[in-house]
């Protein structure tokens, strides 16, 4: 009894599978709509959800506690003693970035510039990170996403 019902979506994939038709061709035109409506919202969502907001302090710390808060408004340069050595911040208007550090491997280096708040350069063998925050950030009350989930 099970051989004689007829499956029609079993039929049209056994008709796919063994001709030279592409799968594009077994799309009907409600399913390109739909297929774009969905990227088109996937695009107009990623600026509104993946923002930093604008930094405009630097936060400095050392095995997990605050050494220094440095504004972002006039270029500097701050030393930080960690656990291998020194590291040395450099801050420019509107943004920061690890300048040396005496890890290993110089991923803190590596990430350069930082200029979104929620940004972090985390010198892990030194133990010393460092953080912008701002409007929108850390401390702006959005509870917005850190650098770590971008």
């Amino acid at each position: 009894m099970s051989a004689s019902i007829h499956n029609p979506l079993r039929d049209l994939l056994t008709q796919a599978r063994h001709s030279a038709t592409p799968w594009r061709t077994l799309l009907r035109p409600g399913d390109w709509v739909l297929l774009l409506v969905c990227t088109l919202g996937v695009a107009a969502s990623y600026p509104m959800l993946w923002r930093g907001g604008v930094a405009d302090r630097a936060i400095i710390k050392r095995d997990g506690k605050v050494v220094t808060e440095l504004a972002l408004n006039t270029p500097r340069r701050y030393e930080v003693t960690g656990a291998l050595g020194i590291t040395v911040i450099e801050v420019q208007p509107g943004r920061a970035r690890v300048l040396s550090d005496p890890g290993p491997r110089q991923y803190c280096v590596q990430q350069g510039w930082l200029t979104r708040a929620n940004a972090t350069a985390i010198c892990a063998p030194n133990h010393v990170s460092l953080q912008l925050a701002g409007r929108g950030g850390v401390d702006g009350g959005n509870g917005g996403y850190d650098s770590l989930n971008y």
